[in-house]
């Protein structure tokens, strides 16, 4: 899987961090990261499709 590297601002380290570990919904940053970037694309694809802005699949 490839690494990146992103600045964040600390509030929204902190903010992210308080969801993270053993009392956390996320196992650690990474995972938490992934999961937030899944739910904006798919918040992302269901405005597209809203705008008739997403290509056919085939369908």
């Amino acid at each position: 899987m490839p690494k990146i590297s992103v600045e964040i601002p600390q509030e929204l380290l902190d903010d992210l961090d308080d969801h993270v570990g053993d009392d956390g919904k996320f196992v650690n940053r990474s995972d938490a990261i992934r999961s937030s970037i899944r739910k904006n694309l798919d918040i992302l694809d269901e405005i597209d499709k809203r705008h008739d802005r997403l290509e056919s699949d085939g369908e």
